[in-house]
């Protein structure tokens, strides 16, 4: 088996099938690993790489061969959808990935619904998607992973957060309005994402965490949403993990409740036991985002080995990495578990 690709690797894992070690990858989005060094290297430098299909190209296979990351991961951000969506985006610079500069509502009230079949005509998606085309045509050995925003998070970045989160409670009938808006228009996303030849997609919900919503609102929000989004990829027969920040303990017996294919986590979380106790089938994560970007080689070697002993399905970083980590840092990581195998 040890001659078996990475992308049929990672399809195994996510079928729940034999391996002869895990994967190690790292999705893009929230988790981007375009790091500054890279960056240099290529001559493809953020912000200006964020509009271009073939600077996305450019870097994405600069990251894939500096950093041994079995997979391609694009876009490097988490504001694709909300500039769609009415945003104002903030591009940032060479060392600092997009933000929201303002959000489009005050109110969830607010929020029009247009049709979502044009909207994924807008914006960066259709760099994205050229970019992750002409990717997996030169590379079909290696899984390109599309990363999305969850519903949660896409939500409070087009409405003012504090407000949107507060009216969870106060205004469900605009706050679930909102969410299934923005669902649907993350679906009909993900599916140019697969037609262009994305055969993994990734979403990361950071606003949807137990420690933001509380166990209730993540039961009564997040799952649902976050199941309506996996369910319409897995319709287009394509696997889906889900990252899923901040502690778990208040969350833990919703877990198993996720629709998606696996779970990634924050690096405070004990995957082994997560595994063993809340009935998810597939974990990966979660190296420290820290110790990769600031710790010496043996200590990630040993943080590494560490979860492979835990027999987690996927090895990946915990969270986002800082653009400022160490290539050579991360190759340690991917080096370690590819010799494992």
């Amino acid at each position: 088996m040890n001659d078996i690709s990475p992308k049929e690797r990672l399809f195994r894992v996510l079928e729940k099938k034999t391996v002869d070690r895990p994967p190690v990858i790292c999705p893009g989005g929230m988790m981007n690993s375009a790091t500054v060094d890279v960056m240099k290297e290529c001559g493809a430098s953020f912000p200006t790489v964020h509009h271009s299909a073939e600077a996305m190209e450019r870097l994405s296979s600069s990251v894939q061969t500096r950093t041994g990351f079995e997979n391609f991961g694009i876009p490097y951000c988490m504001t694709v959808e909300a500039e769609v969506l009415g945003s104002e985006i903030d591009f940032g610079n060479e060392e600092c990935e997009p933000k929201i500069a303002k959000e489009r509502y005050e109110f969830s009230r607010d929020v029009p619904i247009h049709d979502v079949k044009k909207l994924v005509k807008e914006g960066r998606i259709e760099a994205i998607a050229k970019a992750g085309y002409e990717i997996g045509r030169k590379n079909p050995d290696i899984p390109v992973i599309g990363s999305l925003t969850g519903p949660v998070s896409t939500a409070a970045s087009i409405v003012d957060p504090m407000t949107f989160l507060k009216e969870l409670r106060r205004d469900k009938e605009n706050a679930n309005r909102v969410l299934d808006y923005v669902a649907d228009f993350l679906i009909e996303y993900a599916k140019v994402l697969v037609e262009s030849g994305f055969p993994v997609i990734t979403i990361a919900d950071p606003t949807a965490t137990g420690e933001i919503l509380g166990p209730k609102m993540f039961g009564d929000y997040a799952v649902p949403y976050l199941n309506k989004l996996v369910d319409g990829i897995h319709a287009l027969d394509t696997p889906v993990i889900v990252h899923i920040c901040g502690r778990l303990e208040s969350v833990e017996k919703h877990l198993a409740g996720i629709h998606a294919d696996a779970i990634s986590t924050d690096a405070m979380v004990n995957l082994k036991n997560i595994k063993a106790a809340c009935g998810v089938g597939t974990v990966m994560g979660n190296l420290s985002t820290f110790a990769l970007q600031l710790q010496t080689p043996d200590v990630i070697q040993r943080a590494t080995e560490k979860l492979l002993s835990d027999k987690i399905d996927i090895i990946s970083p915990a969270c986002g990495l800082s653009t400022t980590t160490p290539a050579d840092n991360i190759r340690v990581m991917t080096e370690t578990v590819k010799q494992s195998g």
